[in-house]
């Protein structure tokens, strides 16, 4: 194989370099000045990363108070009302505050990288979707300040309950006005996704050697187009019927309740997918490096993604079962499709590891704990998708069980273990491997402990969003199990808190490439200079620095 030109690094050894270098940004202020004015990717990540950090806090301690008002019959500390509230805005927190903008982060940060180029296409425009995002969250959130406190409503806000006649205080205005900011901003950040990565990507590198966890972010950006704008249509007729004397989902004046459910859906579906797409990319990254191999089955992996988000846009109503207003048989047969495309993945993911020579640092550990519970969570989907048992445990403690199954041993087990891959990227330092295998420990235990009780809870007829329950229901004990268990959750974010302060408080020490990587932002510094690049290595397939290093003689993995 012919050679191109190469360098001599320090330590004497020699690798291949690209002959065209990427451009280099103008430098960014210093201090708080130039975090408040930037428009560089990886500082834009990072604030989207530590924001949504700060709102799975808070949302964390919502389900908290929650779960201590369940521990055991009768009103503890809040009631009914408050109770609504609690649930409202946790679920608002962790779905649209949290969930979501993580995802972006992350891709902010790493999608430029991963890509070989210097920055998002529209530098300003990322900067202006963030901004949005924060005041919008903020807004959401200021609710808590206003007479009447913030939205009782459900996270699903739906209507009759949501009408102004139900619900007058304006929490609920705050939050239909937060709520449209941040979804503008999503869609905007999603424009901004797919040009870039269609329009951006280094020399060579081609849509078919791109990084699964990018072509992820792909999908997901062009997902987020179209459900979206839905959620934020439904929002802005929300608000004229409270206001301005529509009739959208009034049924006495000719509109339709179940109208809203469908708007809603339409796009709540698709973001089950838009809060864990983004997050298989990050967990087949994570198997690949730590299994030493190449990953198995590259286009079955795209074409399931793309199949998966195909699919998500025709199972909305498979939400609305119990209303009688939707084809039962189409919707159930349509979620039950998507198990396929997902069942690939996982066979993709084992194949990966079978046979690897697998080292279980603190990010292998954290998806191998996705694979288990994220499993689990789409088992109990196809349950809820057969309409006969859908029946039997709608709106119960079941289905709350199912839905944290897939959202946090899916999504939130994915995102640690993303944070503790891509933390020596971003600051040049590792977390604690043993707070990391504490956290993980914890989080294992505590989740188990937490959802575990609800299945039992919902088959025995436990309905969710009630604040409290009779002592001749026997849900006692259950309830007092689940509420340990979200208490180890609480702790077990402890030792993850405790790294990031101790790694921080170092100097940085790890070079560019700690975990033996393959795609490109394992090429450059750790963390990246101004321009992320001086130099860009052949891209020939998708693993372009694990070529470089064969390249180059150095010892590679199989």
């Amino acid at each position: 194989m012919a050679r191109g030109p190469r360098e001599r690094l320090p330590g004497g050894e020699w690798r291949p370099v690209s002959t065209v270098a990427a451009p280099v940004r103008h430098l960014e202020l210093a201090g708080i000045t130039g975090w408040l004015t930037t428009t560089d990717h990886k500082r834009i990540g990072l604030l989207y990363i530590t924001s949504a950090f700060a709102f799975f806090l808070v949302g964390g301690l919502l389900a908290e108070a929650m779960r201590v008002e369940l521990v055991a019959p009768g009103l503890q500390f809040v009631g009914e009302q408050g109770f609504d509230q609690l649930f409202t805005m946790h679920g608002t927190i962790m779905l649209l505050l949290f969930g979501t903008p993580m995802a972006i982060g992350l891709a902010n940060y790493v999608v430029p990288l991963q890509i070989g180029t210097d920055d998002m296409s529209f530098p300003r425009l990322n900067a202006l979707t963030f901004w949005m995002f924060l005041v919008g969250s903020l807004i959401v959130l200021s609710s808590f300040l206003v007479q009447g406190g913030p939205a009782a409503i459900g996270w699903t806000g739906y209507t009759p309950l949501s009408d102004v006649t139900y619900e007058p205080a304006v929490g609920v205005d705050l939050w239909i006005v937060g709520l449209i900011l941040t979804g503008l901003s999503a869609v905007l950040g999603a424009v901004n996704f797919v040009a870039t990565i269609y329009g951006r990507r280094a020399p060579g590198m081609t849509l078919f050697r791109m990084p699964i966890f990018t072509w992820n972010i792909l999908v997901t950006g062009l997902l987020i187009l179209f459900a979206f704008p839905p959620l934020t249509a439904a929002l802005a007729m929300l608000f004229i019927d409270r206001h301005l004397g529509g009739t959208f989902f009034l049924p006495a004046l000719g509109g339709s309740a179940v109208l809203w459910q469908h708007i809603f859906w339409f796009f709540g579906h698709p973001e089950v997918y838009i809060l864990i797409l983004p997050f298989f990319g990050v967990i087949t990254e994570i198997v690949s490096v730590f299994s030493r191999k190449p990953i198995f089955g590259y286009a079955a992996f795209v074409l399931a993604t793309i199949a998966i988000a195909s699919l998500s846009m025709s199972v909305w109503a498979h939400h609305m079962f119990t209303t009688g207003v939707v084809s039962n048989p189409f919707f159930s047969i349509a979620s039950f499709a998507i198990a396929v495309p997902t069942g690939i993945k996982f066979f993709n993911w084992i194949a990966t590891m079978w046979r690897g020579h697998l080292t279980f640092e603190a990010p292998m550990l954290w998806a191998i704990g996705f694979l288990y519970l994220f499993l689990l969570g789409g088992i109990t989907g196809i349950i809820v998708a057969s309409p006969p048992l859908d029946y039997h445990v709608q709106d119960t403690y079941f289905v709350v069980a199912h839905f944290h199954n897939t959202l946090i041993g899916g999504s939130v087990f994915a995102i640690f273990a993303g944070l503790y891959y891509w933390f020596p990227k971003m600051t040049g330092r590792r977390l604690s491997e043993r707070l990391g295998r504490i956290h993980f420990a914890l989080w294992v235990l505590g989740f188990t402990l937490t959802f575990l009780p609800q299945y039992e809870l919902g088959l025995l007829g436990m309905p969710r969003r009630i604040a409290d329950y009779g002592a001749a229901t026997g849900w006692r004990d259950l309830n007092a199990l689940s509420t340990v268990g979200a208490a180890v959750l609480g702790l077990g974010v402890l030792p993850f808190l405790v790294a990031v302060a101790a790694a921080l408080r170092r100097p940085p020490d790890q070079g560019p490439d700690p975990w033996g990587g393959a795609t490109l932002e394992w090429w450059t510094d750790s963390p990246p200079p101004p321009g992320n690049f001086r130099d860009l290595p052949p891209i020939r397939s998708v693993r372009p620095v694990f070529d470089a290093r064969l390249d180059a003689g150095g010892e590679a993995p199989s």
